[in-house]
């Protein structure tokens, strides 16, 4: 047995859980921030038999979009701000990071 931890934007977090229900896997959905652009994502444990780890891949995989978004940097952290202009930069956002874990025990009650 596996446990599939995903992180997944926002963004993403309704399509793949509706893919998720129509392909008969269940999910727990927990609420959490990033780190890099302080924004909102979703965390997915998904609890499979080791044969059907790569058929949630291709689910996460299927409804998680890389997608390009600008996003103003935040002030730096050392020296004045008096000249600091923050122009706006792309960068790749969405997709998803998946964590495969052995699972010792599963009790469902």
């Amino acid at each position: 047995m596996k446990l599939l931890i995903a992180i997944v934007q926002d963004k993403d977090s309704n399509r793949l859980s509706s893919a998720l229900v129509k392909e008969n896997f269940r999910a727990t959905k927990l609420a959490s921030t990033g780190g890099f652009l302080r924004a909102g994502n979703t965390t997915f444990m998904i609890g499979v038999d080791d044969d059907q780890v790569d058929s949630v891949m291709n689910v996460i995989r299927n409804s998680c979009k890389v997608r390009e978004q600008l996003v103003t940097p935040v002030t730096p952290m050392s020296g004045t701000t008096d000249s600091y202009l923050p122009l706006p930069v792309e960068v790749q956002v969405g997709g998803a990071t998946v964590f495969v874990l052995p699972v010792d025990r599963f009790e469902h009650f």
